[in-house]
């Protein structure tokens, strides 16, 4: 990270890029026509078919891999005989906004292969806007049918905005950026009783389930026509259950 010229302008390409890319992504999709070059049909058939799922269904396969992985008696995945048809393309049955914790690894936590979740992560798993526009790709373009908000126990990122509410902490570089993201729904509960820090992860993650469909059309519109469902979940760390909250 640097705030010199090129930077800055380095930044701003890239978002550029990434706003054409989703563009063209979603015409792709949609079998549309992109400027100046010929019409393009959707993939045919799905490289898994067992990932089209409708929203419910989709939330009970993590549910049951989660169960095989806190049992400790996970599939074996065949990772080689799937790349040919995952080199062709994807369609993910679910997305999870989680954490960037090293402890919490969605794909292990559902007992996952590759192709099957398409994973945003940032310590605090809040939906920024980079968050936002990824996972708006994966219900445009990739349809998945479910988006799981994922929060943890012993969150450093919460703890670090519960310290920054209640104690005034301060913190070097841009992690007051992550701080200022996760602030409100401290705020919220910090007159709770209770382990304040729990408080705030399960809030956190309840507000960034409301956010996703307040902040996107794309999304908002999905739910709506029962295409996709937004979910949340805390990830035990002693155990690796997954608990769903209501």
């Amino acid at each position: 990270m640097c705030d010199s010229k090129s930077c800055v302008e380095a930044a701003s390409s890239r978002r550029s890029f990434l706003r054409s890319s989703l563009a063209a992504a979603l015409a792709v999709a949609a079998g549309g026509v992109l400027p100046g070059g010929p019409a393009v049909a959707r993939t045919a058939s799905p490289p898994k078919p067992q990932n089209a799922l409708d929203p419910d269904a989709a939330l009970a396969r993590l549910a049951e891999g989660n169960a095989r992985y806190v049992s400790g008696v996970t599939w074996r995945h065949d990772f080689a005989h799937e790349r040919p048809a995952l080199a062709a393309g994807q369609n993910p049955y679910a997305a999870v906004l989680g954490c960037a914790d090293s402890r919490v690894v969605p794909e292990y936590a559902f007992d996952c292969a590759r192709g099957d979740l398409f994973v945003a992560r940032v310590a605090g798993n809040f939906a920024n806007d980079d968050m936002l526009g990824s996972l708006e790709y994966a219900v445009a373009v990739l349809g998945v049918p479910l988006i799981l908000v994922l929060g943890h126990e012993k969150c450093g990122a919460v703890d670090a905005a519960v310290k920054a509410v209640t104690k005034s902490a301060q913190y070097p570089g841009r992690i007051p950026s992550l701080v200022s993201a996760i602030a409100p729904s401290v705020e919220k509960v910090r007159d709770a009783a209770g382990d304040l820090l729990a408080a705030a992860t399960a809030q956190n993650v309840r507000d960034n389930v409301a956010a996703l469909a307040a902040r996107s059309a794309i999304v908002r519109d999905a739910a709506r026509a029962g295409r996709l469902r937004i979910a949340g979940g805390i990830y035990r760390l002693e155990t690796g259950r997954v608990e769903f909250l209501g």
